[in-house]
């Protein structure tokens, strides 16, 4: 009996969907250049069903009890491999054997620092290149770094120093890193909890930095509080995803067009203000929401970004530089998520991140989950 009454329920449910789609009640946030979401303004992206037949149709664990995972990347082989912010790495077969990989360099894992970003040169196949953001040093020593190694029959070796001495500390490190359209490697660094650095050009806290030919680092943007994701469209548009203010007044987390040269207004304004000289987000959460946005990454058209406190997959849907939907997956099904990518198959990969010590851990925890974005509805 169950099978019938689920198709007769998803039928109900995709009729009335379509005729919402047909009167064109789509959750739209106009021509607005910054604009607030509303939790209670979206239409839901799927029919309300039980959650375990939902979860059995939409989701696939492919790896289990990772240590405070922060990033995954794919080998050419389909290996994943991810970072573990106490400072190992996991590489994980496309048979599921999982290996551990040492990481050379002395690793401080404080909070929100230790092994953070990795990204695989463009050329990894010639030359096994692999870059890592990571914390290190100790006390007023504490600095973040940017480095280079090479991977070969899973050991690293040959470091080289991309960029150091970026500020570091307990809280706003950053850390995310990944080579662009054109082939060159960005970094989003925080503002290591000392606002004014986001403001100061002589400092590379708080800005998205790029590495140009010949190793120079260039400032793309500045004034910015903590970013964690970068994404790029169709089109070759950089977005990224930041952190709003914390503590008791939380909430104005932001999903920023980034353009180049331009300030984005940390610690002068949040949300919808708006002063000359500062660029405003495109979306931010509002005051009484808190997505905490970590990883980012476009497929089919969206931006689907990680929510750390919020707990949830976010999506916002474009058209051309304005979001024209935006949609809540999986709210508090998996508990805090770190990271989202887009794998060799075009499915989307999740990373939780419940082991930190702010979240609460489910059994398994913390995963690597993969998603069909397909499964998720138009």
């Amino acid at each position: 009996m169950i099978g019938p009454i689920l198709l007769l329920v998803f039928a109900v449910a995709a009729y009335f969907w379509g005729s919402l789609r047909e009167l064109g009640l789509k959750a739209s946030l106009g021509s607005a250049a910054v604009s607030t979401i509303p939790k209670d303004a979206i239409i839901p992206v799927v029919p309300t069903l039980p959650a375990a037949p939902l979860a059995q149709n939409l989701v696939q664990g492919i790896a289990e009890n990772l240590n405070v995972p922060w990033e995954l990347v794919w080998l050419p082989d389909g290996s994943l491999l991810v970072t573990e912010r106490p400072g190992t790495l996991v590489r994980v077969s496309p048979s599921g054997q999982r290996t551990t990989i040492p990481f050379p360099g002395q690793v401080t894992q404080v909070s929100e620092s230790g092994l953070l970003g990795m990204a695989l040169d463009p050329e990894f196949s010639q030359n096994q290149f692999i870059y890592f953001y990571h914390t290190t040093g100790q006390g007023a020593s504490l600095r973040n770094r940017v480095v280079r190694y090479q991977l070969n029959n899973d050991a690293l070796a040959n470091e080289t120093i991309i960029l150091d001495n970026i500020p570091a500390g307990n809280f706003h490190d950053g850390g995310r890193i990944k080579f662009g359209p054109d082939n060159l490697l960005y970094i989003a660094t925080g503002d290591a909890g000392q606002e004014n650095l986001a403001q100061d050009l002589r400092s590379s806290a708080g800005k998205i930095l790029r590495v140009e030919e010949g190793g120079v680092v260039r400032t793309i943007s500045s004034g910015h509080r903590n970013v964690q994701g970068l994404a790029w469209d169709s089109t070759g548009n950089l977005w990224a995803t930041e952190h709003g203010r914390s503590g008791i007044q939380s909430g104005f987390d932001e999903l920023n067009l980034i353009q180049a040269e331009q300030d984005y207004g940390w610690p002068n304004l949040e949300g919808d203000e708006q002063q000359d000289g500062f660029v405003s987000p495109i979306i931010h959460s509002g005051a009484s929401e808190t997505w905490a946005p970590s990883g980012a990454a476009f497929a089919n058209g969206s931006i689907f970004f990680a929510g750390l406190r919020g707990e949830t997959l976010y999506e916002a849907k474009l058209s051309g530089t304005q979001v024209v939907e935006f949609k809540r997956h999986f709210a508090g099904e998996f508990g805090r998520l770190r990271t989202v990518n887009i794998g060799p198959d075009g499915a989307l990969y999740l990373l939780t991140n419940n082991t930190d010590g702010r979240g609460t851990p489910k059994e398994g925890d913390d995963k690597i989950i993969r998603i069909d974005p397909a499964a998720l509805g138009e």
